[in-house]
């Protein structure tokens, strides 16, 4: 059993969220129904440099799809994937040889080898949390509402 708590702690997600400007989405389809595309929709709106890694597509969200991280001809900030668990320890290989920062891990991609592998070539690893909603939590909108601010209310001011 992985323990999650230790890839999930709020002080790295948030370095990772605030330094990074370049995420290499590994697995994001060019279905505008997945997960993936909305993420990476989402994160490109936000000012994030999104490269699409997808061996099957040319073209995601506008930008040229490569067929793996090792073709990726930039420097990359965070590798986020949606891919299953079982891929991680190839991807996590990956992630190391072309220097990323960080290996986030989207909810359900989790594999232990995968963020030693990770881990042991310096990399955050940040494991089964969504990049897209902890960006909303931290850098976004969300925490207006109350998330994070140790107060969530339903008192109504104004007009009763």
């Amino acid at each position: 059993m992985t323990d999650l708590e230790r890839f999930q702690d709020p002080s790295a997600i948030q370095r990772v969220i605030h330094t990074a400007t370049t995420i290499a989405i590994v697995g994001l389809s060019n279905n505008e129904l997945r997960a993936s595309y909305f993420v990476g929709y989402y994160l490109k709106r936000h000012g994030y440099r999104v490269i699409p890694v997808n061996p099957r597509e040319t073209e995601i969200l506008g930008e040229t799809c490569y067929a793996s991280l090792l073709d990726v001809p930039e420097r990359v900030d965070v590798v986020n994937v949606f891919r299953a668990p079982d891929a991680l320890p190839g991807i996590a290989r990956d992630a190391a040889t072309i220097g990323a920062g960080a290996l986030w891990c989207q909810f359900g991609v989790i594999n232990e080898q995968g963020a030693r592998i990770a881990e042991e070539a310096g990399l955050t690893v940040i494991m089964d949390r969504c990049l897209k909603i902890e960006h909303a939590r931290y850098a976004g909108r969300m925490h207006w509402l109350g998330f994070n601010t140790q107060r969530i209310t339903s008192v109504r001011t104004g007009l009763q």
